[in-house]
């Protein structure tokens, strides 16, 4: 079955071009003129990927991505923007989107981030459940096995992305890991993509671990290193 790919956009031309392209390289591809009809058009096709635009005339995407996230919808999104406000691409990200992508842009770019966006969602949730004992941290429990994360006895929901990504950090505590490491252990030394990804993943890991996300003591940078996973929650040095 084809690959359906959802593109919300009041640009009549830009959603012919993309209809057009990305159906020539084998996608299914629907499109819709605006985002207040995201949510009915959901009730009835469930796309594996939403091509979103930032500014529309009607509901803007980052409003029609809260909504969307807001209900729980782990649906993949990239966002269309002809805005260069870093400020709206950090908000994009707080509120779920898989990655930005700046107008004017090339199809062939926008093909390459949906398929990377496509192998970072799909490829962790085709391992198998972990036979191990569960990794408690602070006030959290990772239990490998039902793959679900635990604060204090509530569970937490996780993409599958996201958890993979943790596990990862669990499974090497106290090691810096390169964008690069990470991707390796994440899709294998073969993997083509770039690490874009990665950065979106730890944002998203920090925003539900962390109580200040923007000063983490759990997920850390350490400059010209990457990131450290800190079991303990005790700042490091040369560490953000």
């Amino acid at each position: 079955m084809a690959i359906q790919i959802l593109v919300v956009d009041d640009d009549a031309d830009l959603r012919d071009l993309l209809r057009i392209y990305l159906g020539e390289v084998g996608f299914e591809v629907s499109v819709l003129h605006d985002a207040s009809s995201l949510e009915r058009r959901l009730e009835r096709e469930r796309p594996d990927l939403i091509v979103l635009d930032l500014m529309m005339s009607d509901i803007d995407g980052l409003t029609a991505l809260r909504k969307l996230r807001a209900t729980g919808d782990d649906i993949p999104v990239i966002i269309l923007t002809a805005k260069a406000d870093a400020a709206d691409r950090i908000k994009g990200l707080e509120l779920g989107a898989d990655d930005f992508l700046a107008k004017p842009f090339n199809p062939r770019e926008l093909l390459a981030r949906v398929q990377a966006v496509l192998r970072r969602r799909t490829q962790p949730s085709a391992a198998a459940p972990e036979q191990r004992e569960p990794f408690a941290f602070g006030a959290f429990t990772l239990d490998f096995q039902s793959r679900t994360l635990m604060q204090r006895g509530r569970p937490l929901m996780l993409a599958d992305s996201v958890f993979a990504l943790l596990r990862v950090f669990v499974d090497n505590p106290m090691h810096a890991l390169t964008r690069e490491r990470l991707i390796e252990l994440l899709h294998g030394p073969e993997y083509d993509g770039t690490d874009r990804g990665i950065d979106v993943q730890v944002w998203r890991l920090r925003r539900i671990l962390e109580a200040d996300p923007s000063a983490p003591r759990f997920i850390q940078t350490v400059r010209g290193r990457g990131y450290l996973f800190v079991p303990e929650g005790t700042p490091q040095p040369g560490s953000s």
